[in-house]
């Protein structure tokens, strides 16, 4: 509504100031060329209020809104003049000319297609720019000299100096209309074939406005004054810049218009895509309520698809898992390497080309605005897929020890007990059964004890870890406050310090030869921490994959903790764990 309220009067001023300085300069009936001037300049405030209104974050519409005021009001200065004299009103009207020019002649391409910068190396350009079409306004506005009669009396020295400063100004517009100008000719030949359709007629545009400029300057300082050499300069470069945007709006859908049929009549028809905003606000509760991994990833890449007007959009994880919305057909046009905390839930986005052109700037910084959630979804993604490895992993783990340990011994022990009944067995025999059932006993526990023990769900973290380093054939030893000995926290985060501590004091035994080893155990500032240390021989946690402790990891990041390993060669271990706990 605030575009609409801003582009409408502006629109109307502009177009008005067209129409009645123009007929107040020529007087009615209005000559043919007067009339064409008008006809010409109408699109240009009209293609400004049409842009800022259906795309008011596209800057490139209020830039011509703007040249369009400032050329509407220039006109009806100019129309002034010519029935009351240079009064200071006419003569600061006037004087927009310089601004609807420096507007045009630099800003218009500088900032095509989409109202920014090509990169930072033109700011220096632009506040030059800037400068030189206010001196060149401010100038022309307080000399109140008209440019097509100069005075024959002698200038005072003041106006000797305005006229200095206003001729300079006016000059480096020219010449910094010349440098942009190559530049986006620079960018023609650079671009892809989309674009380059559409810097084509722009390059044509301002080809012809600067043109006409020049014709006007001829006629201004050269003293020539036929009719036809006016008409064609001022329309030249009134015209030119307008009608070159309405042929790319209607050939080549620039500004992601394009002109169609809505049900009988003819309709500028704008395809808005969402702004950066608006994706992440609706891709937020999307990922959320997928529950899958893969739904997630998917909702990612629709988002994608949808935000950038894609033919398809794939998410890749690093472990090759991949999901593509839309019909993938073709290369990707446009790749973003995402991060999902670290290098192991890393991932890409990958683009597909698009219907309606190129991608543009704007394209790359709304993707470029989705790295963050993407990473975070890649990283869920990952972490889940890691986790349900991990428990497919265990669970058959568990069952080839149930079936190569207990299961046999079980079955060895059914058969003693058929042939101690069969042969009427004596006292031997009997205590052989009984030590071999204590064995498998003794082997049953073992094994729930991989799956959770009985002293964590009796007696907490503290006894139980205590109760897994007591059995160790090395010097072990446990430290912990005395408050966490009684206190009690949520199975998940229980299981995965205590198994985390029982892996770390594994691998010193296996793999370190440790002869001592420290445990500590701490709950502070709102985080349970682990911390095993050893004596061993140590290694290079970049040259040694973790193996058991990156499934822990795994499982200690999916409840928003996390895992380090320091060591290095001769100097020991130490594995820190934390996990976040309430209250």
């Amino acid at each position: 509504m605030s575009s609409r309220l801003v582009a409408g009067p502006a629109a109307l001023i502009a177009i008005a100031g067209i129409v009645t300085g123009a007929l107040l300069e020529s007087g009615l009936p209005a000559p043919v060329t007067q009339w064409a001037f008008i006809v010409l300049s109408l699109p240009l405030p009209a293609l400004g209020w049409l842009l800022s209104v259906r795309r008011p974050d596209l800057r490139y519409g209020w830039l011509l809104l703007a040249a369009g005021l400032a050329l509407g009001l220039g006109t009806l200065g100019a129309g002034l003049a010519v029935r009351g004299g240079l009064t200071p009103l006419a003569a600061a009207l006037g004087s927009l000319f310089a601004v609807f020019y420096g507007l045009t002649w630099i800003f218009v391409p500088l900032l095509f297609p989409d109202g920014r910068l090509p990169s930072r190396r033109w700011r220096v350009a632009a506040w030059i720019s800037g400068i030189a079409i206010v001196l060149h306004t401010v100038g022309f506005a307080l000399h109140r000299m008209d440019p097509y009669q100069p005075r024959s009396e002698s200038l005072s020295t003041w106006e000797l100096v305005l006229a200095f400063v206003t001729g300079g100004a006016q000059f480096v517009t020219w010449v910094v209309a010349v440098i942009v100008f190559g530049g986006l000719l620079v960018r023609w030949r650079r671009s892809g074939d989309g674009e380059r359709r559409q810097y084509a007629w722009m390059v044509g545009g301002v080809t012809a406005t600067l043109a006409g400029a020049t014709l006007i300057s001829f006629v201004q300082f050269g003293g020539v004054r036929t009719w036809l050499v006016v008409a064609m300069g001022t329309l030249a470069a009134v015209g030119s810049i307008p009608t070159v945007i309405a042929v790319a709006i209607l050939r080549h859908r620039l500004f992601d218009v394009r002109v169609g049929l809505r049900g009988s009549r003819l309709h500028l028809m704008f395809d808005l895509r969402p702004t950066a905003d608006e994706v992440l606000t609706d891709l937020g509760p999307a990922l959320e309520d997928a529950s899958e991994p893969v739904e997630q990833l998917g909702r990612l890449a629709a988002a994608v698809r949808t935000g950038l007007d894609l033919r398809w959009a794939a998410v890749t994880l690093a472990d090759g898992t991949r999901v593509v919305a839309g019909e993938e057909a073709g290369e990707a046009v446009l790749e973003l390497q995402v991060r999902g905390g670290s290098a192991r839930y890393g991932g890409r986005i990958e683009c597909g080309p698009r219907d309606t052109g190129p991608l543009t700037r704007v394209d790359r910084r709304l993707l470029q605005a989705l790295a963050v959630p993407a990473g975070l979804a890649i990283q869920s993604a990952g972490l889940v897929t890691r986790l349900i490895n991990a428990q497919e992993a265990e669970r058959r783990r568990i069952e080839r020890n149930i079936h190569d340990g207990v299961q046999q011994q079980l079955v060895a022990l059914i058969a003693g007990l058929e042939l101690a009944r069969a042969t009427g067995a004596g006292p031997d025999m009997l205590a052989h059964l009984r030590e071999q059932a204590r064995q498998t006993l003794a082997d049953l526990r073992e094994l729930a004890a991989g799956i959770h023990p009985s002293a964590l769900s009796q007696g907490g973290l503290v006894e139980a870890v205590e109760e897994r380093c007591a059995r160790l054939p090395v010097r072990t030893t446990v430290s912990s406050p005395p408050s966490l000995r009684s206190r009690r926290f949520a199975d998940e985060v229980e299981g995965a310090m205590y198994f985390t501590v029982s892996e770390a004091v594994a691998n010193a035994l296996k793999h370190a030869c440790a002869t001592t080893i420290d445990v500590r155990l701490t709950h502070d500032d709102g985080r349970l921490a682990a911390t095993v240390a050893d004596d061993g021989e140590g290694f290079d946690p970049h040259m040694v994959a973790r193996r058991g402790l990156a499934t822990l990891a795994d499982r200690l990041d999916a409840l928003g903790g996390g895992l380090s390993v320091d060591s290095e060669p001769g100097k020991g271990t130490r594995v820190n764990a934390w996990v976040a706990v309430h209250g």
